[in-house]
């Protein structure tokens, strides 16, 4: 995910940020950031930042065409997480996606994996993907 640096005087910034939860056959699509991104080599579920101007629905398509190629059909929202990093708040809104094609390709991520929820515990996450797993799989810390 790429981050924004809007910035409201007085206030730390926040990034609004959008990602898909695909689901085939009872696994989940997840994206490895790259080695030269913040919080590079971390895993999560595939999206980026809303522009300006831009609704959540349009900027999930554009970041999962950017990102993998792909084209989506995005469905309803299905959870939203607020989490606290040092220097800015990201606030990820994860909705549930369909991929419109079968050939995608790691374009601006590192690679991609199809996952069980169960293997989840075997990637590290960003700390707000963690946060929305946990939400969505009903763990609490």
């Amino acid at each position: 995910m790429v981050y924004d640096v809007s910035v409201t005087l007085g206030a730390s910034r926040t990034i609004r940020v959008v990602a898909a939860v695909v689901e085939r056959d009872g696994r989940y699509l997840i994206t490895k950031r790259r080695p030269n991104a913040v919080l590079p080599n971390l895993w999560e579920f595939p999206g980026g930042k809303v522009e300006a101007d831009e609704s959540d629905e349009d900027a999930l398509a554009r970041e999962m065409a950017e990102r993998l190629g792909a084209r989506v059909g995005v469905g309803q929202l299905i959870s939203y997480v607020s989490h606290p990093y040092a220097c800015y708040t990201v606030d990820l809104y994860l909705y549930e996606c369909t991929l419109e094609n079968e050939n995608i390709e790691p374009k601006a991520v590192q690679e991609y994996r199809w996952v069980a929820s169960l293997e989840f515990d075997e990637y590290p996450f960003t700390p707000a993907d963690e946060a929305s797993m946990s939400k969505l799989l009903g763990v609490t810390n």
